[in-house]
């Protein structure tokens, strides 16, 4: 990989009025605004394709409050043409991954379906640019799915992260290039990323944690975390802020909008 980024494409797809009956713990989520939730995401999309992402748009997906969240559905390597479609964790979201896994086959890449009882979400899934992935061991991915991304991505060293704190291990955890990591140590164990450099995100602003990286030193954050904002500036990058509220309200959050391409 280039020190551009870890992706260059990415797929997205519009929230549909189903957003209101996600799967969330947030005390608002009976309050989303679906119309400020489409502004968002628009938002959203215009500034990746602002830094140069390619934004590819899949058609909303009615009946599935999640699909929003795409990058649940898939683990996509787009040089080695080889990606893991997702079986969810959790059953009313299983049947998103399904358009995911026809569009990537159209893109001829080999598309390995996760067989039962195997689970894996993309969102436990942190992909690096010096040969390693690590993924979360939670409550939607077990360690059958680590096993089926091991046998997909033979190539990667396959690292399990035991996260019981928060739904997915990108909910605490975030790659920023130059083999450095964004963590909120209170929620995983900072010892599995034993020799990478370490920017502690303050508990308070724990939702910041979920970022990410465009390349250039360029990092996408959540709007409202000055600390985190200020933290990442000292080191090197720059910030964008962009407004997600509404997707919190799901228990969602910045890297979740998309499904990388990523140049592995």
């Amino acid at each position: 990989m280039t020190s551009g980024g870890l992706f260059n494409t990415v797929l997205v797809r519009l929230p549909t009025d189903d957003l209101r009956r996600c799967i969330s713990t947030h005390p608002l989520r009976d309050y989303v605004d679906l119309s400020l939730a489409v502004k968002q995401h628009r938002d959203y999309v215009r500034i990746l394709r602002e830094v140069g992402i390619d934004v590819i748009e899949l058609p909303p997906l009615h009946g599935f409050p999640d699909a929003v969240f795409i990058q649940d559905t898939a683990v996509v390597g787009l040089v080695s043409g080889k990606a893991l479609l997702a079986r969810f964790g959790v059953d009313s979201r299983r049947g998103e991954e399904l358009s995911v896994g026809e569009f990537l086959s159209g893109l001829r890449i080999k598309v390995v379906r996760t067989e039962t009882p195997a689970t894996i979400e993309g969102g436990d899934v942190l992909v690096t640019d010096v040969g390693i992935m690590f993924v979360g061991i939670t409550s939607r991915t077990n360690t059958l799915g680590v096993q089926m991304l091991k046998q997909v991505f033979k190539d990667y060293e396959v690292i399990p992260v035991p996260t019981n704190k928060v739904f997915h291990l990108l909910s605490a955890v975030s790659y920023l290039g130059n083999r450095t990591v964004a963590i909120v140590p209170e929620y995983v164990d900072p010892s599995a990323f034993s020799g990478f450099k370490l920017i502690r995100i303050p508990f308070e602003e724990a939702y910041a944690a979920n970022m990410l990286y465009l390349g250039h030193m360029k990092v996408l954050i959540p709007e409202g975390h000055p600390r985190t904002a200020e933290i990442l500036r000292r080191e090197g990058y720059s910030v964008i802020e962009v407004d997600v509220s509404e997707f919190r309200k799901c228990d969602g959050g910045v890297t979740c909008l998309n499904l990388p391409l990523y140049n592995i």
